[in-house]
């Protein structure tokens, strides 16, 4: 599965909304600002670091210490992980792979493991700054697939982002454009293709 800025999380969007207004922005400004942009590709990219990735934006902001952790407080404060979603996948695992595949920042393993604590849902995790890759790169593609061990038309690959789903599609992949938590059982039963653990 993919893992974009809604895949597993939803979000009640007033807190970072509220921070948004408060900086005169929007918050689609505000999500780009922490997403993409030069430094937020930099960071997805691995090549520096989350903390680093923190520093730019509060030069950019204008913000001190203490500012650039409320900063983070409001922006992730509304986020929720959707666990039924993360108990579906856990339910597969006994027949199916299952992995996560994530343009992400270097501290995601660690939110997942241990803040999150859902790791255990998926034989592997590919971090877009572990491996300095992003999606749609076909070449990380490629290497989810070889570390889960499947073939391309082997694998049902899920994503929030339209051009993720363009790319895997173009891999063969079974690719589904999901721009909403899924509703486990819903739209990903008829697409059992995973290939089984053996």
């Amino acid at each position: 599965m993919g893992s974009g800025r809604g895949s597993a999380t939803h979000g009640r969007w007033r807190p970072r909304s509220s921070l948004a207004q408060q900086l005169g922005k929007s918050r689609a400004e505000l999500e780009n600002l922490v997403f993409s942009g030069e430094s937020g590709d930099q960071a997805q990219l691995g090549e520096i670091s989350i903390e680093q990735h923190w520093e730019n934006i509060r030069l950019q902001l204008g913000l001190d210490a203490e500012g650039i952790a409320e900063f983070q407080r409001l922006f992730w404060g509304g986020d929720l992980l959707d666990w039924e979603l993360v108990n579906y996948v856990r339910s597969l695992r006994s027949r199916y792979k299952t992995g996560l595949l994530s343009n992400a920042f270097s501290d995601l393993r660690h939110v997942v493991t241990s803040v999150w604590g859902f790791s255990d849902a998926f034989d592997a995790m590919i971090i877009s700054a572990e491996v300095h890759l992003v999606k749609p790169d076909p070449r990380i593609f490629h290497l989810t697939l070889e570390r889960l061990g499947v073939e391309p038309q082997e694998a049902v690959f899920i994503d929030d982002w339209q051009p993720n789903v363009a790319g895997a599609r173009q891999l063969n992949l079974h690719a589904i454009h999901s721009s909403i938590p899924c509703k486990p059982g819903v739209s990903w039963r008829r697409f059992s293709m995973e290939y089984p653990n053996e």
